[in-house]
This record gives structure tokens, C-alpha cells and sequence, in this order.
């Protein structure tokens, strides 16, 4: 049975019922929020596993409750959004949101996608699970969401580390955008492609001339490679 603690927020009250026995049945404790500004006092007070977020809500919308974990957490938040509104899937991968669904949804997809999510984000790892990765003067560790590069730490936000982390873990691997669109933010994703291109070049602005062993490559007309020389 799974465990964790998830956070719903939602303003429709039977929604946010609904989603707590099932989430519940399924071994989840669930925290509900009816507005923004409670969804942010939660997540500070309880401390999640993962958000369940919707856009349209009072005081705070999701938007901004997702900025505000942003800059303190790295924790998964799933944004969910009315079937009528338009979704902006680049301003949450922006926002560093890692998937969404759209109402009406089947509670039995919303549970799928909460576990895929923390299979992909490694909140349901065991500290002996590590994740990282070695190179020359470079190291990634997903267990402690860290960069250190030249043997010194580099802020980075959680969306770079993963998918450099993911790029790294696949040497000399070639993946187009939408590849690691899906397999990094997991959305299913089509159409503009920008948020990848952004990201490599942040990594890249940290990663210049580190080391000659390695490099972030782009392969024209096709995607991005962690290519090594040896």
C-alpha cells in the first residue's frame, strides 16, 4: 500500500472530499486546502510528500502558491486545471510544476499520476537508494538535490539538476525535447519546446569550460546529449 502525505488544494470543497477517501483507501494521509493562502500555511505546517494544486482558487491561485513552494521546496506538485481554462504547460514548467491533470479527471488517474510522480522525483526512495552521478570536477546528487561543481556547490534550481541529472545519467544518449519534456516534467507535452532550451542554457552558463572530459551538446536538429570524451 502506498504512504505519504499529499496536500490537496482545491476551493471546491467536494472535490477536495472526494480526492481525501480515495487518497486515503490508497494509504496516502491527505491535507486539504480551500484557498491559496491556506495551501501555503499548510504546506509550511505539514510538510507534504506532494501538492495536488489547482489553478483557479481565492486569495492566492495556483500559480502563485506554486511560485511561493518554489523558493523554499522541491517538492512534486501536480497543478489541476478545469477543462475550460487554458493551461499554460510553459509557465508551469517554468514554475517547476512536474505534471497536470485536467477536471473532470478519474481519481484512479489522479493516484496513478501521484505515484509516477514520486517514482520520478525519488520521494519514495529509502536512503540507500542513492542517486548520483560522478565525472570530472562534476557531481550530481539527487538525494540531497545537489551541484557541485570543481568541488564547490552551485544553487541550482530543482528542474536544472534533474534534467542534467537525467541527461548525465545517459551518457552520449541523444534526447529530442519532447523526450525529456515527458520524461523529466512529465507532462505530455506538444508544441513549443523553449522550457529545455532555457534550461541548458542555465546549466551551460555553470558548466563552461568546467572540464574536457565532458560537455553539454547540442546535436542540431534533433535534441541534447551529456556526451564524454574518454
Amino acid at each position: 500500500m502506498a504512504t505519504g502525505r499529499i496536500l490537496v488544494a482545491d476551493d471546491d470543497r467536494n472535490i477536495c472530499e472526494l480526492l481525501r477517501l480515495y487518497l486515503e483507501k490508497e494509504g496516502y494521509e491527505a491535507i486539504v486546502a480551500n484557498d491559496g493562502a491556506e495551501a501555503v500555511d499548510k504546506f509550511n505546517s505539514e510538510s507534504p510528500d506532494l501538492v495536488l494544486l489547482d489553478i483557479m482558487m481565492p486569495k492566492l491561485d495556483g500559480w502563485q502558491v506554486c511560485r511561493e513552494i518554489r523558493k523554499k521546496s522541491d517538492c512534486p506538485i501536480i497543478m489541476i486545471t478545469a477543462k475550460s481554462e487554458t493551461f499554460d504547460k510553459v509557465l508551469g514548467l517554468e514554475l517547476g510544476a512536474d505534471d497536470y491533470v485536467v477536471k473532470p479527471f478519474d481519481t484512479k488517474e489522479i493516484v496513478a499520476r501521484i505515484k509516477a510522480v514520486l517514482r520520478r522525483t525519488g520521494k519514495n526512495a529509502s536512503e540507500s537508494d542513492a542517486k548520483e552521478v560522478f565525472y570530472d570536477k562534476l557531481v550530481v546528487n539527487m538525494t540531497e538535490y545537489v551541484l557541485k561543481v570543481d568541488g564547490k556547490s552551485i544553487d541550482t534550481p530543482p528542474k536544472e539538476l534533474e534534467l542534467l541529472y537525467h541527461l548525465a545519467s545517459n551518457p552520449n544518449r541523444v534526447y529530442t525535447r519532447d523526450q525529456l519534456l515527458d520524461e523529466v516534467w512529465g507532462f505530455e507535452y506538444y508544441g513549443d519546446s523553449r522550457t529545455v532550451d532555457v534550461h541548458i542554457k542555465r546549466l551551460r552558463e555553470k558548466l563552461e569550460g568546467v572540464s574536457e572530459k565532458w560537455v553539454l551538446k547540442t546535436v542540431w536538429g534533433v535534441g541534447y546529449k551529456f556526451e564524454t570524451k574518454e
